[in-house]
């Protein structure tokens, strides 16, 4: 999608699962399929009549590490000649206000970070930067939540796969924002009222369309697949029995969600 007049997609349940637009009056509910021919039906339901879900159904999470100047730069970390990233299981997937508990059977840290994510929108194999654009549906909001004492427990293995992969440790939305120009955007995380995070997606020591391009090289992205685009500075530990997370991208809007230890 070119950059120009943003749409704000979203899918819902309302009895059945179904998908639309955002409007100054409500949600425009829409036919056929988001990545495909679709139209709108005339039908308009008000936000408080339905139950929103993650606004795509990916078959694969791609997650990034290392991808900012200004994290490479505080962690002492050499910057990547190439994406760094690893696969998020989907069944982390959790929607836009839903309640996140920590496993009972992990008492360590878990840390939130916030973060910019690419979605796919046509089937992509082997493309160049400069094709890349054309296959990115939109871009959302994610919160890569991280069990981090998981993560460096095995000092023969670094288990990123299950330190991200935990049940419900994948939130984004609420919507997937078309015509927006990445470079342009700010990623701020506010954690129980608190800004965490401020910073801008222009410090990416990859851009979205190398991003696309280079993981295409790698593996065939599919319709509705998500790529978060790594996060930057200002990460923390969610240290109170209930903890309010929100992910906030200009243009796109705020993905909150609860966060309990206990």
């Amino acid at each position: 999608m070119m950059a120009g007049e943003v749409t704000k997609w979203l899918r819902f349940r309302h009895g059945a699962t179904g998908f639309g637009t955002l409007t100054p009056s409500g949600i425009s509910v829409h036919e056929g399929e988001m990545f495909g021919l679709n139209k709108a039906s005339g039908k308009t339901l008000a936000l408080a009549e339905v139950e929103l879900l993650a606004p795509c159904a990916p078959s694969k999470i791609v997650a990034l590490w290392n991808n900012f100047h200004a994290l490479a730069t505080k962690l002492n970390q050499p910057e990547p000649p190439e994406p760094l990233y690893l696969l998020k299981a989907t069944t982390s997937i959790a929607a836009p206000g839903a309640v996140i508990r920590r496993p009972t059977s992990y008492d360590g840290k878990t840390t939130y970070e916030g973060e910019l994510g690419i979605v796919i929108g046509r089937t992509c194999a082997r493309v160049s930067p400069a094709e890349a654009r054309a296959f990115i549906f939109g871009y959302t909001c994610v919160n890569d939540i991280t069990a981090n004492d998981i993560l460096t427990r095995d000092p023969t293995f670094a288990q990123w796969a299950r330190a991200k992969g935990i049940d419900d440790y994948g939130p984004f939305g609420p919507v997937i924002a078309t015509g927006l120009d990445p470079a342009k955007l700010t990623v701020r995380t506010i954690l129980n009222g608190v800004e965490r995070q401020n910073y801008p997606i222009a410090d990416m020591i990859f851009s979205a369309e190398e991003l696309v391009s280079k993981i295409s090289h790698d593996m065939t992205l599919l319709p509705g697949d998500l790529i978060a685009v790594g996060t930057s500075v200002g990460v923390g530990v969610m240290k109170e029995p209930v903890n309010i997370v929100t992910v906030a991208v200009d243009g796109i809007g705020e993905l909150t969600n609860e966060f309990r230890i206990g």
